[in-house]
Order: C-alpha cells, then sequence, then structure tokens
C-alpha cells in the first residue's frame, strides 16, 4: 500500500530518503514522526537506517542502491560511510564514487536489474554502478531531462516517469527496464517524481499533497494492492487454519 508522508512540512520525501528492497536510508535531524512512520511500515522486513551524507539532510538525492548495493557521493564522511556500512547487511556493498555530478540520486535511477544514467557520467562511473549494484547500465533521458533520477521511480514491479514523456519514449524505456511505466506525477501535479515519491516491491511513500487519483496510479503501477490483497489471503489462511485445528 503507497502511505502518505511529509518531511517537516515538505512534501518532497524523496528527497529526504531512500528506499530499496534490503534498506532504508532516512535523514537524521527530522521529527521522530518521519522516522517511525518508516520504522512501524518497514523495521520487519528490513533495517532503516539514519544518516546525513557529507553534513547534509539530502539522503535521497545524494545516494542511489538497490539490493545489491549503495553507492555514496565522495563527499560523504568516513564517519558516515562507515555508519552505514553496519549498519547494512552484509551482502550490500557499500561503495563511494569519485564523480564530478555528485547528487548521485538525480542522476542514476535503477532497480535490481537495470540503471537508466545522466548521459554525461564518467565511464568509471558508469562500470562501478554496474559492479558494485549488478544491474545493467544505459545511458538515457526522460522527456528530454538528462536528469533521469529525478524524473522517473520504478522498482521491479513498474515505474513511473515525467507526464510529458512521448508513448515511443515510453514504450522504449519499458522494454529496457522490462517492467510496465506509465507517465504520471505526485504531489498534486508535480513532475519531478522521485523527489516525491520512491518505492520497493511491496509499499510506496509519497508526499503528503499526493491526490487519491495519484496514489491510485502509484498503487496500481507497482502492483501495490495484489502484493497487499495476497499478504491479506494468507494471513485470513493462516487465522482459518488455526480456529480449524
Amino acid at each position: 500500500m503507497a502511505v502518505r508522508h511529509q518531511y517537516e512540512n515538505s512534501n518532497d520525501i524523496g528527497v529526504f530518503a531512500n528506499l530499496t528492497n534490503a534498506y532504508c536510508l532516512t535523514a537524521v535531524g527530522g521529527s521522530e514522526n518521519f522516522y517511525s512512520v518508516f520504522q512501524n511500515e518497514l523495521s520487519n522486513d528490513i533495517p532503516v537506517v539514519k544518516t546525513s551524507i557529507a553534513g547534509t539532510r539530502l539522503v535521497g538525492r545524494m545516494t542511489v542502491g538497490n539490493k545489491n548495493g549503495v553507492l555514496l557521493p565522495n563527499s560523504t564522511t568516513d564517519q558516515e560511510a562507515l555508519h552505514i556500512r553496519n549498519s547494512l547487511p552484509d551482502e550490500v556493498l557499500v561503495q563511494r564514487v569519485d564523480e564530478r555530478l555528485s547528487a548521485l540520486g538525480n542522476c542514476i535511477a535503477c532497480n535490481d536489474y537495470v540503471a537508466l544514467i545522466h548521459p554525461d557520467l564518467d565511464e568509471e562511473t558508469e562500470e562501478i554502478v554496474s559492479d558494485v549494484l549488478g544491474v545493467e547500465v544505459f545511458r538515457q533521458t526522460i522527456a528530454g531531462n538528462i536528469l533521469v533520477g529525478s524524473y522517473c521511480a520504478f522498482s521491479n514491479q513498474g515505474g513511473i516517469v515525467h507526464p510529458h514523456t512521448k508513448i515511443e519514449d515510453l514504450d522504449e524505456l519499458s522494454a529496457l527496464l522490462q517492467v510496465p511505466l506509465v507517465a504520471g506525477t505526485v504531489n498534486r501535479g508535480s513532475d519531478v517524481i522521485s523527489a516525491g515519491l520512491f518505492a520497493n516491491d511491496w509499499t510506496a511513500f509519497c508526499g503528503l499533497d499526493t491526490t487519491s487519483t495519484e496514489l491510485q496510479v502509484v498503487e496500481n503501477i507497482f502492483k501495490l494492492k495484489s502484493a497487499q490483497s495476497s499478504a491479506l489471503v494468507t494471513n485470513l489462511r493462516a487465522s482459518l487454519v488455526d480456529v480449524l485445528v
């Protein structure tokens, strides 16, 4: 199910947190309420890690990752990198990247299998993305925007891209990513998708301004309703069996 949330009166929650199938990174310094919503939704399945990146709260825009690893900008301090390394599961690789375009979350979008990257990223960075995250890498733009990480959000189930994306581009991206895509908005018409939305295979979080129509699109394309209903059926079945036994 998709959850509406905000960070200290900002609906751009994707700026302050990063969610994958293996972990969730959130900014330090926010209210306890911001952190506790993630804790309640996710802590049974994955670790929720409070951290700063290069002394800032912009965790979602500075980092990028999936279940295999997380990439941090070179400005990340040793202490921050060590804290993240110690808080994540052992199989998740943590790597700092020496890249001029240091807001990695704005320049790279990925799920567990494929990454779209900014056309001007270094060759070396492209190799690191491929090796650490274990993904196929494509240099792409979305509706003419080179900040691919800002204008789309996708998981292994589906994704949302900039509302002005042409049909043929949508089909091409969908074929590259091997997931269904839809052009849409969040936060009452915002086209900066990943600033207001992030998702993994079973849950999504979006800004408090997100309308019910936008929320419905998110839940449908990320297949969150089917995940929720199958979990519900499993729980009902388990409780029925208990009663019968």
